[in-house]
């Protein structure tokens, strides 16, 4: 509930307070005094967006805040999901707004989003308008009445999830069919590339060996000219390298007796006489080996042609990606072959889920269905309360083309103000009247269902008079036994009923026109409604008449 509203420096605000207690609140005042005022700070805490004019004239800031009692409506869980400071009983809602437009939101002074005010800010407060009824001729909101006095919320939750697994697995079938789509598409063509690329006998070193051997097959004469020369040299018949190595070996050795010291360097001509040896017959071996061979240099020269265009048409440069990229085509194309089995399977998954979604919908259907005719009659009821002995009032509940987020009904308020008149939907026949009625008596029953919290009715009592006024003043009485009410209300017959009386006034200060509030105690109380039954000039009679409504002697 609703403890405390603090308003500084807004509209025609200078600074004040007001304290709220449990029950029934009533706030009064004449025409244009500034009860809108009151009630637009309010709105402000409760996360609706900021305007300049807000801002008190020659003012930096205005600061609206309230406190409310939280203890009975278990929303830990909530300040915990969105990370505010929870702080048990109570709970500080406040919003700063600067004339420069800049504007900030705070719950329990931890600055928030304004979106997160205003979640909070719906648990907390119904704020019910002349506008709100506009909203009874909206279907969604009619299901949502009839959601809440049928108590589906199991039913409700347990729908919701099994939509939103069905609503998941249609996005996993079409994005698994698209995916399909495409892949057939290219198929024949990922076919014929993964075809020529395995012909092709692809290794990883081949391309660097033919080319190697290409060179040598092109400059074998060259090669074996120079082999036959460098063996010449080496072992010749007339002088040559080894020879002269033999002979300065020889020498050497033939010292070693008299001068040692050349037994090393003998041992050093040794080894490179046989060093060269090896080349020699190593080179011998090589002029052997190199031939000039057309045919085979034809081969090599189309083999490796082919492996340049393929990379040419790839875009690649080796043939290790040449491989690689046959690799991955040939997993695609394995991809595809499977994914008739993944689409069978995705479309088992799909028809699984929808058939246990309609389950559930039907499941909360028959619930509403259920709760139709105690809604009707009680709703009937309370309306003879209120003077509209006549109407006939029916939930028409039929099945929706396509299941949504709701379920699978769609359901339509049809009414009858009169006994010899067909039932039509609401928005086609209700009076303001009487749709400021049918709402109330709706409010009542959702109060009755579910305890809201706490619930502002602003001036719902445009359009009645007389004993119904009455009526509808003991209506929200009623309810405040269960919430908190607070009413604000231009009849005497509403404001009588009221546990708690406020009475918004203007006056002149400081050469300006500023609002204020205050609580009345029991003779002003009979004043202000004296007021109310007799206009500017009050008469003893509606003197008399206050003290017979509010039963005082």
């Amino acid at each position: 509930m609703l403890k405390r509203l603090s308003i500084e420096n807004y509209a025609l605000i200078d600074s004040l307070q007001i304290c709220f207690d449990k029950g029934f609140t009533v706030i009064t005042g004449e025409t244009g005094a500034g009860k809108s005022i009151i009630l637009g700070a309010l709105s402000l805490i409760l996360g609706q967006r900021a305007d300049l004019r807000h801002v008190k004239q020659d003012e930096t800031r205005c600061v609206i805040e309230g406190l409310f009692d939280i203890s009975a409506y278990r929303l830990k869980p909530l300040f915990d999901e969105h990370e505010w400071v929870y702080e048990g009983d109570e709970c500080i809602l406040r919003r700063e707004i600067w004339s420069t437009g800049r504007s900030r939101a705070f719950i329990n002074d931890s600055p928030v989003y304004l979106n997160d005010l205003k979640l909070l800010g719906e648990q907390l407060i119904d704020i019910h308008s002349q506008h709100q009824n506009l909203s009874l001729n909206d279907n969604r909101f009619q299901l949502n009445v009839v959601d809440l006095l049928a108590d589906t919320s199991k039913e409700r939750e347990s729908y919701s999830e099994a939509y939103a697994s069905y609503r998941a697995a249609v996005k996993a079938l079409r994005e698994l069919s698209e995916q399909y789509r495409r892949n057939r598409e290219e198929e024949d063509y990922l076919r014929f590339q993964y075809t020529s690329l395995t012909e092709a006998a692809l290794e990883e070193e081949e391309q660097v060996r033919l080319e190697e051997e290409l060179e040598a097959l092109t400059h074998s004469e060259e090669i074996k000219s120079a082999l036959f020369e460098a063996t010449n040299l080496l072992s010749g018949d007339e002088q040559n390298v080894e020879q002269m190595l033999r002979t300065v070996r020889d020498s050497l050795q033939s010292l070693h007796a008299v001068f040692p010291k050349v037994g090393t360097l003998a041992q050093r001509v040794e080894s490179a006489y046989l060093e060269l040896k090896d080349v020699r017959e190593e080179a011998s071996r090589l002029f052997e080996q190199v031939e000039f061979d057309p045919g085979r240099q034809q081969i090599v020269e189309d083999r490796l042609g082919m492996l340049y265009e393929l990379e040419k048409k790839h875009g690649l440069s080796s043939v290790g990606e040449l491989i690689a990229l046959r690799d991955a085509i040939g997993m695609k194309l394995q991809q595809i072959d499977s994914l008739d089995e993944q689409l069978a399977a995705q479309e088992r998954e799909t028809a699984a889920r929808e058939k246990e979604m309609l389950e559930k919908a039907q499941v909360l259907s028959q619930k509403r269905h259920a709760a139709t005719a105690a809604i009707e009659q009680q709703l009937t009821d309370k309306l003879d309360f209120l003077k509209m002995p006549h109407t006939r009032f029916h939930c028409k509940i039929t099945p929706r083309k396509e299941p949504d987020a709701t379920g699978a009904d769609q359901v339509e308020f049809l009414f009858s103000a009169n006994r010899n008149r067909a039932l039509q939907p609401v928005s086609q026949i209700a009076s303001g009247g009487e749709i400021s009625r049918l709402m109330l008596s709706l409010k009542a029953m959702i109060a009755g269902a579910t305890a809201l919290p706490a619930i502002i009715f602003d001036e719902i009592d445009t359009g009645t008079s007389g004993e119904v006024a009455d009526r509808v003043g003991a209506v929200m009485q009623a309810m405040s036994r269960e919430m908190q009410v607070i009413g604000i209300t231009h009849l005497p017959q509403i404001a009588s009923k009221g546990e708690n009386h406020f009475v918004v006034y203007k006056e002149e200060r400081d050469n300006s026109v500023v609002t204020g509030i205050r609580k009345l105690t029991g003779e002003e109380r009979v004043g202000e409604i004296a007021r109310m039954l007799s206009g500017a000039e009050v008469t003893e009679q509606a003197v008399e008449n206050a003290r017979v409504m509010l039963n005082t002697d």
